[in-house]
């Protein structure tokens, strides 16, 4: 079910909401990337016990799955664009405060603090896409994941830097500036709908809840998908270097670059899966692509390890499609924004909740087995249900229609 491209101009009429969108888009990463590499300096001034590492970064995901089910609940309340806007408030004031604790406490809630805001920004911006943008939501989606990319790899360039200069506390507070700035657009919006120029921002009208959504084959092919491309992305990032050293002998050194490979691949793949799935609809294609890739690229760490470590990794990189796949499934599956609302929650927090807790649990068959043969077999079980889940995905039917059924 494509959405025709018509000929409206993109910022004809709603300039201010594709400028908020970007600027949301730019502010969703920056909170995760800004704080890694200034953790040694904060615990030179807080100490920070082991355990509260592990809150911090299992924070993000068990953020996103809790307000995945919490956000279209708001949203019918008290309106998309208003709750965007109570949503990045609080976003800037936390990353602020973050700066400014003293406590690992005050450090911690900070931390949840933005990740809830940060949660509510990823399940508004695709219906917001889709309520503004329904003539462009491919070429939309495609420039706000180019904003989120240009999010994760920002921060981490300048926050040593900044810290060097002013402290670590400056390299992270500033961030809350940067968000603050997002919230202009749409205030502005608010106050000209209020004014009566415009009528296009209102209170979300009542779509189907996230809880009736368990009833639809379409919206759990997305949800796997999702969760898929997830889960991949998070064991990637805790596991890929020690299971390198590991199972196909790469130096330590050299481990790091492979997992920069896999990273790096994920941009391209926003920039194109997003057209070419609203433009074309190569739903099977795509995903063909991404669980064969993943199922190749974990087959090979399996049988033959050492002969090319970097092939397996570009292969199992591959897998990232399903991200911005989803992403744009979330609007081209629905047939409004609210329901686009309550489906953009639905699969991120089954998304987020299955791959918050796949890092610990591969850690755990790691440390029963001693290989990694049991858990890359784990692993690669998901690449056939993800492939499965495409066949279901691929069908232009909107989620509506199966809650008729």
């Amino acid at each position: 079910m494509t959405v025709p491209d018509t000929r409206r101009p993109l910022w004809r009429g709603r300039a201010l909401a594709l400028t908020g969108i970007l600027l949301v888009a730019l502010n969703l990463r920056s909170a995760v990337a800004s704080l890694s590499p200034l953790v040694e300096r904060i615990q030179v001034d807080i100490p920070i016990s082991p355990v509260a590492l592990g809150l911090l970064g299992s924070a993000p995901p068990v953020c996103f799955a809790i307000f995945g089910v919490l956000t279209p609940l708001l949203a019918r309340r008290v309106g998309l664009e208003r709750l965007l806007v109570i949503a990045i408030i609080v976003l800037s004031l936390s990353l602020c405060l973050r700066g400014t604790a003293t406590t690992a406490g005050l450090l911690l809630t900070a931390t949840v603090a933005i990740f809830a805001g940060v949660a509510v920004g990823n399940v508004v911006l695709p219906p917001l896409v889709k309520k503004y943008f329904p003539d462009r939501i491919g070429l939309v989606t495609t420039m706000y994941m180019t904003a989120m990319a240009f999010s994760t790899f920002i921060p981490p360039l300048v926050a040593v830097p900044v810290a060097d200069a002013v402290g670590w506390r400056w390299a992270l507070a500033q961030w809350g500036v940067v968000a603050a700035v997002a919230v202009v657009p749409w205030v502005a919006l608010l106050l000209r709908a209020r004014a009566g120029r415009a009528d296009e921002v209102h209170t979300a009208a009542a779509g189907p809840a996230v809880r009736r959504l368990w009833a639809s084959p379409m919206a759990w092919a997305i949800a796997v998908l999702f969760t898929t491309s997830s889960i991949t992305a998070y064991t990637m990032f805790a596991w890929a270097p020690t299971m390198l050293v590991q199972v196909a002998g790469v130096p330590a050194r050299e481990a790091g670059a492979r997992l920069s490979l896999f990273a790096i691949v994920g941009l391209p793949l926003s920039l194109f899966v997003p057209l070419l799935t609203a433009r074309l609809g190569i739903v099977k294609t795509i995903v063909g692509v991404a669980t064969g890739g993943l199922a190749a690229g974990y087959l090979g760490l399996i049988f033959v390890p050492d002969a090319a470590p970097w092939l397996w990794i570009l292969l199992i990189a591959l897998s990232q499609a399903l991200f911005p796949l989803a992403l744009v499934l979330v609007n081209l599956r629905t047939r409004s924004h609210e329901a686009s609302v309550a489906l953009s929650g639905f699969v991120q927090s089954v998304g987020y909740a299955i791959a918050a807790a796949f890092p610990i649990g591969i850690g755990a068959v790691v440390q029963a087995t001693g290989g990694w043969t049991a858990p890359l077999w784990m692993l690669l079980c998901t690449a056939p249900i993800a492939a499965l889940a495409g066949l279901v995905a691929a069908r232009p039917r909107a989620i509506e229609q199966d809650l008729r059924r």
